[in-house]
């Protein structure tokens, strides 16, 4: 078993934080990390929270963010905004007994600061990655890009998860032009809790 998985997506608000969960449920004694979370506001205040809310997941097995940004914006701009330096240094994956499923913040090539993106965190943390995209109108070529930059930074695929009401035309589509050799369509779910999330995977 690897040390864990990258949870990434296309965009924000592609159900990355969902998925992020139930892999977490999913994988014996994993524990879940997001390394940057900006807009620290609202309820619940941070994915982090959302994440420990759904899941039930003892405290420890919630490791706290490397960064916790107010700003609703892409981390580079929250980060400048608090007059705050995002470095690589602290972004090694925390020291865990099992699998930490990581969950980065909007799409790939979001900055998180002067001269790094979220696919540069991905190369750093050399984890396999689960590519979250939704099946409303967009999503090919949204996806098909996301695909074709992880491809070329040599990070590996370890599935692509179409998450909403299945579109079978885009399915196939993805599928044929995508090459994904896990390929997961997950239905909204009505209620996020403990189990429901474990019946994802």
């Amino acid at each position: 078993m690897p040390n864990g998985w990258f949870v990434t997506g296309t965009d924000t608000g592609v159900g990355k934080t969902v998925v992020a969960a139930a892999l977490t449920l999913a994988t014996p004694g994993a524990y879940y990390w997001k390394p940057i979370q900006s807009g620290v506001a609202g309820d619940p205040a941070t994915d982090t929270e959302a994440v420990a809310r759904w899941t039930g997941l003892p405290p420890a097995r919630i490791l706290p963010e490397a960064y916790r940004l107010k700003l609703p914006a892409s981390p580079h701009v929250s980060a400048a905004a608090e007059g705050v330096a995002i470095r690589r240094e602290r972004l090694g994956l925390p020291p865990a007994p099992a699998p930490i499923i990581v969950e980065g913040a909007g799409g790939l090539m979001v900055p998180i600061n002067d001269d790094a993106t979220m696919l540069d965190l991905m190369v750093w943390l050399a984890l396999p990655v689960v590519l979250v995209a939704r099946t409303a109108l967009g999503t090919i070529n949204h996806t098909l890009l996301s695909l074709e930059a992880l491809r070329r930074r040599g990070l590996a695929l370890h599935a692509l998860v179409l998450n909403g009401e299945p579109v079978p035309t885009t399915r196939e589509t993805l599928r044929r032009w995508g090459k994904p050799e896990r390929l997961i369509e997950l239905r909204p779910l009505p209620v996020l809790n403990p189990e429901a999330l474990r019946g994802l995977f």
